[in-house]
């Protein structure tokens, strides 16, 4: 219900396990056994050149998914070992919007993937049949009036990074693949799959050129055992619907303190990502809310409160109390008419990397 993602907060804890491992020595080969939905391109360049320096043969293990930011991780390596259930995932990263104010802008989906848009140039000359060059810049044009000229040049600054960083990621592999197949593999996993949740599998990964090894039956128990134990502790099945954490149509925010984001682990060391999920309903609050409330407590005009038995205060006390609490909850069910849900939020706050015990 609040995703975490592969970001440079990794690397401190991450250097901490390196050290670990090398603690008598840099061993010969260090294994990965790597699951994640993905993250910030930014990011596997660094982890997969601070694991290098470490060791001389790098292998990345992946016991289900290893998509986007990790699909870079693993092409660093110098062997992926999978298996029937893994999965590798296309590397076009998205551009991760947020408007001022919160308002949406018209015709721009809040996640813009780069690749989105170099395949709307194609679309425009290979299926629209558009060869005219001022017909061309006509409809480039509509495109730039919805994408600002920054954001643009965004987009082709990441078009060019991942490209970069992909064929550096794939010239560390030992030994040395082919230049040819280099081009070959960039090209499949940054424009050819056409789907960012494309999920490729253990031979489609050896058909675009990659150095796939399949998981012995013995390591791959072992490796899907560890997967299954990961799977409960960070609750990977958890009800995705965050609707479903609220115990009525009032409530509009729900918190779990304590909550596991991430772990890592190496032999005799773990961290984990810890802190609060806090999933909230965004409502469109209207200029005026109205409210109309009738609770009247009007004792005689001959008595006083105060000269009242001490029993009959405390009565009186207990009731007022009793209408406090059910005038906050008609007061929330009103706003909650009034003031229809926009959206569902869902976050981290607080979250730290911590070391664990095993």
């Amino acid at each position: 219900m609040a995703p975490t993602a592969i970001a440079d907060d990794c690397l401190r804890p991450l250097y901490d396990h390196l050290l670990n491992v090398a603690k008598d020595g840099n061993p010969d080969k260090i294994d990965l056994v790597l699951y994640t939905r993905g993250g910030f391109v930014e990011t596997p360049w660094k982890i997969v050149t601070k694991i290098r320096q470490f060791c001389q043969q790098f292998s990345v293990i992946i016991p289900y998914r290893a998509h986007s930011a990790g699909t870079m991780i693993a092409i660093g390596a110098d062997t992926i070992s999978m298996s029937p259930m893994s999965e590798l995932g296309p590397i076009d990263p998205f551009l991760q919007i947020r408007p001022e104010g919160g308002k949406p802008v018209p015709f721009l989906i809040p996640d813009l993937g780069v690749e989105d848009v170099a395949a709307y140039i194609s679309f425009l000359k290979e299926r629209a049949g558009i060869t005219d060059q001022d017909a061309l810049s006509n409809n480039i044009k509509t495109l730039a009036e919805h994408i600002t000229p920054t954001l643009l040049g965004r987009v082709e600054r990441i078009y060019s990074h991942i490209r970069v960083v992909a064929r550096k990621l794939l010239a560390l592999c030992r030994p040395p693949l082919a230049e040819a197949t280099i081009t070959t593999i960039i090209e499949a996993l940054t424009e050819k799959m056409y789907a960012h949740g494309h999920g490729i599998s253990i031979d489609e990964a050896r058909s675009i050129g990659l150095r796939v090894e399949a998981i012995s039956k013995d390591v791959e128990k072992v490796v899907w055992n560890l997967y299954l134990d990961y799977e409960n502790s960070l609750r990977l099945n958890a009800n995705p619907d965050p609707h479903s954490y609220f115990p009525d149509d009032v409530a509009n925010v729900y918190q779990e303190t304590g909550a596991l984001g991430v772990l890592m682990e190496s032999t005799g060391l773990a961290h984990a990502f810890q802190g609060t999920i806090r999933i909230e309903r965004l409502r469109k609050m209207p200029p005026q809310i109205n409210i109309n409330l009738n609770f009247p407590l009007n004792l005689p005009p001959t008595v006083q409160p105060q000269a009242l038995p001490q029993q009959i205060q405390a009565t009186i006390q207990q009731i007022l109390q009793q209408a406090a609490q059910q005038l906050q909850g008609m007061i929330q069910a009103e706003i909650a008419r009034q003031a229809p849900m926009e959206a569902v939020a869902a976050r981290w706050v607080g979250g730290t990397w911590q070391q664990i015990q095993l």
